[in-house]
């Protein structure tokens, strides 16, 4: 089912609540007081079938200044605008307000609704069309077809809803990337239900039973039920508005400006760095002086800017910015925002984030929208982590993590330079950093053995100087002093030589001993003594016990009180 959600715009009193009463059968204005001034305050919600079985939501927004934020909150995840503007009046300053807001929040769709035509002769109305498209040219709307309707009669709204059929049929939906994000606009209790969040839906889908967390208070918290327009729903898509009715919440704990996602899905930041695009109707700079107001989804946070680069930011033009919060929230590349000044109670201009998680200092900073950038910056990166900063999924270079290739290409050789140059051993793997080791699998040509890594035909240990002096000296081993102990304990670790109460000795020994105690058992099948053993071996008691205890261990021989028998592996060990 295809689902658009379009938001209103224009100054106040131009007819939009209304317009949409005549779209949809729904009067959007819910509040009491709405009704008395005839006036909208907050963001009203209204929906239309469409001729697919699709069907568009409706957000009427406020066109009075001082309902400006409540504004913005209704526009941060529309797929087009309906614009308005009163036949009698022509353009006003909430109409500019709201284009310019429109335009850099991103919006590319959208129609022009000349409203009240009832009262307007074809002259003035003609006066009117003519000084909007003065106003929309170089924006988003400039193309973009002027409706002529009066929403009480009706006239005009046939051919309304046609357009805007043509424009839905040319705009994508929603895709769902398995990443929801729901910035809530309105929090309310019902009656043996609890609370109740409202909001649209985009990045992906919930189900009713989902674990879900809110920011940026950091409630985990399950969905109890969904709500689309009325309609109980088990599960639903983005692009959609909905209400979610959450379980052991209390709704004066959250509010407009939290917003809902899956838990540990996305990265929570306090500090980001954008591209800011000043307005060229402002009329100074822009400079980390002054009282800022950023406006992302339908959060109002005071924010601290720092320009990167430049001390200035030209009214006209575009320049970095880093945006300093006092609320961690979920945020991404490419994710836009207003920035307002409170203190001159106008609009700045309009910022993309293009890094949520910055690595350098402000003062080195450049940041840009390429992925690339933002793995160079990390060099190393786990792909989980990139997706929750740009929403995009890659698959891992080595094994846990996205690496820059630069500095890939640094750490391999590195490492094979350290491998050419290592001892007998090669290199013990847990000396290596996390990094290093989840490089071992580019390497060519190394042999894991062990917890070492070495080079293929680099192995020295099979011809360690220590063979051929306890091979020398079978029985009368000598000490291993003078051995590396990690040597010694490889060399025990391969079975090369075997260890007994610190002495060592040579598997030879071992077969050998074996031998010469067999011949021994035929002659006295009842038993040999250690001293006999120790004769037969011409050694001393100081070796031959515990090399006796290791044939004893492997099952070569059998102790029975002061004497050995064979045991059942003497034969298959000689």
């Amino acid at each position: 089912m295809n689902k658009h959600v379009i938001c209103t715009a224009g100054h106040v009193d131009h007819g939009k609540s209304t317009l949409i009463n005549a779209l949809t059968g729904i009067d959007p204005d819910r509040w009491a007081e709405e009704k008395r001034r005839g006036l909208t305050i907050d963001l009203g919600f209204a929906k239309a079938d469409r001729k697919d079985n699709g069907f568009v939501s409706f957000i009427d927004v406020p066109g009075h200044e001082r309902f400006l934020k409540n504004m913005l909150a209704g526009v941060g995840a529309v797929d087009g605008c309906l614009f308005v503007v009163d036949s009698t009046e022509g353009w006003k300053p909430q109409s500019e307000e709201h284009l310019r807001i429109l335009n850099l929040l991103g919006v590319r769709k959208g129609l022009i609704a000349l409203t009240k035509i009832s009262l307007a002769d074809d002259d003035l109305r003609e006066i009117v069309s003519l000084e909007i498209k003065d106003h929309l040219k170089g924006t988003f709307l400039e193309s973009a077809p002027i409706i002529p309707v009066d929403s009480i009669t009706g006239v005009g709204i046939d051919s309304l809803t046609t357009e805007l059929e043509k424009m839905l049929e040319d705009t994508p939906v929603a895709k769902d990337n398995d990443r929801p994000r729901l910035w809530i606009d309105r929090v309310f209790t019902v009656k043996g239900a609890g609370t109740v969040v409202t909001g649209t839906l985009t990045g992906g889908s919930l189900k009713v039973d989902d674990e879900i967390i809110i920011n940026p208070q950091n409630f985990v918290t399950k969905i109890r039920s969904l709500q689309s327009h009325d309609e109980q729903i088990p599960n639903i898509g983005p692009g959609s508005r909905i209400a979610i009715n959450l379980a052991n919440i209390d709704h004066r704990s959250i509010g407009r400006g939290s917003v809902i996602t899956n838990p540990e899905q996305w990265f929570l930041t306090s500090t980001f760095d954008a591209e800011l695009n000043v307005l060229p109707s402002i009329e100074h700079e822009v400079s980390r002086r002054g009282a800022y107001l950023a406006y992302i989804g339908t959060k109002e946070e005071f924010v601290k800017v720092r320009v990167l680069g430049d001390e200035v930011i030209p009214a006209g033009s575009k320049g970095l910015v880093r945006v300093y919060m006092d609320e961690k929230l979920p945020l991404m590349l490419g994710d836009r925002l207003i920035l307002r000044e409170s203190g001159r109670n106008e609009t700045i201009g309009g910022a993309i984030v293009l890094d949520p998680d910055p690595i350098l200092r402000a003062a080195e900073a450049k940041p840009n929208s390429s992925i690339e950038r933002i793995i160079t910056e990390h060099k190393w990166i786990t792909p989980s982590h990139l997706e929750a900063l740009t929403g995009v999924r890659r698959q891992e270079d080595v094994p846990g993590w996205i690496v820059d290739p630069n500095c890939l290409q640094d750490m391999i050789a590195n490492l094979s330079q350290r491998l050419l140059t290592a001892g007998n051993l090669g290199l013990d793997i847990t000396s290596l950093d996390q990094f290093e080791r989840a490089a071992i699998g580019l390497l060519e040509g190394v042999l894991i053995e062990g917890k070492y890594l070495r080079m293929e035909g680099a192995d020295n240990l099979s011809d360690h100087p220590y063979l051929d002096q306890l091979e020398s000296n079978l029985f009368k081993p000598p000490d291993a002093d003078s051995v590396d102990p990690r040597e010694l304990r490889e060399l025990v670790r391969r079975e090369l030589i075997i260890e007994q109460n610190g002495i060592f000795f040579s598997q030879k020994a071992v077969t050998s001993a074996a031998k010469r105690i067999r011949v021994l058992l035929k002659r006295n099948p009842e038993g040999v003594t250690v001293g006999e053993v120790r004769i037969a071996l011409d050694s001393t008691r100081k070796y031959v016990l515990p090399l006796l205890n290791h044939l004893d261990q492997i099952g070569a021989t059998v102790r029975r009180n002061d004497v050995r028998l064979a045991g059942k592996r003497l034969d298959e060990i000689i």
